[in-house]
């Protein structure tokens, strides 16, 4: 991706200044990623940051029973791993890449330096953590105020929302989700979960197949969300 392109709403770099994205892609070392490689894994000690040039990774930590929750998605513009090479702590979550991408690999040393630099990239950083932490909390009110059905719609609207393409079949999410993992992301369990996404197949909103979901009624999905 070049520098000069538009980055997703919301990501690292579309809010940083194109002065300061430029700084910020001269920074770090450039690396290609193959489908399905880790990017970071849980529990390593490591003191490097990664910014997802032209990347779809997902963001999944292990659970005590030996299943693995999906944490969140990040594309193209995002930072990653930041949180752990600051605080020089072990990674809390593993980052698989869901498709060929191209990352950018930049030390700790490297990254506090480009931030005292740059105090306007500071402040992103921060208001990339708080959003993050406003979306978990908002994920655990819909655990407790919504039945199963609501919160699955509300996950797969905010997936294809954010990351889908539109389609002549509907909005396309290329995202290899496991049902395990698009569980433990609603709070249910894998056969809850099974019933409920069938629910939605059945009734023409959405179909899934091995490498993604696609949305084929966008406005019955945000209706059985409960989404204004």
């Amino acid at each position: 991706m070049e520098k000069n392109a538009p980055w997703p709403p919301g990501t690292f770099l579309a809010r940083l200044q194109p002065s300061t994205r430029v700084r910020l892609l001269s920074v770090g070392v450039r690396r290609s990623v193959k489908e399905a490689q880790v990017i970071l894994r849980e529990g390593a000690e490591e003191s490097y940051v990664i910014l997802l040039e032209d990347a779809l990774v997902k963001v999944t930590a292990a659970l005590t029973d030996g299943r693995h929750a999906l944490l969140s998605i990040r594309v193209s513009g995002d930072i990653i791993g930041e949180i752990s090479a600051l605080n020089e702590t072990p990674r809390t979550a593993t980052v698989t890449a869901c498709r060929p991408s191209v990352i950018r690999v930049i030390h700790r040393n490297e990254f506090m330096a480009f931030l005292r630099d740059n105090p306007d990239a500071a402040l992103t950083v921060a208001g990339i953590i708080a959003d993050r932490l406003r979306w978990a909390n908002r994920r655990r009110i819909d655990f407790t105020h919504y039945p199963l059905r609501v919160r699955l719609a509300r996950v797969l609207w905010e997936i294809a929302a954010a990351y889908g393409r539109r389609s002549p079949q509907g909005m396309v999410v290329d995202i290899r989700l496991t049902q395990d993992e698009m569980a433990t992301l609603c709070g249910a369990a894998q056969v809850s979960l099974q019933k409920a996404l069938s629910e939605l197949r059945s009734e023409g909103i959405v179909s899934t197949h091995y490498r993604g979901i696609v949305v084929r009624d966008s406005e019955a999905l945000r209706s059985v969300a409960d989404l204004a």
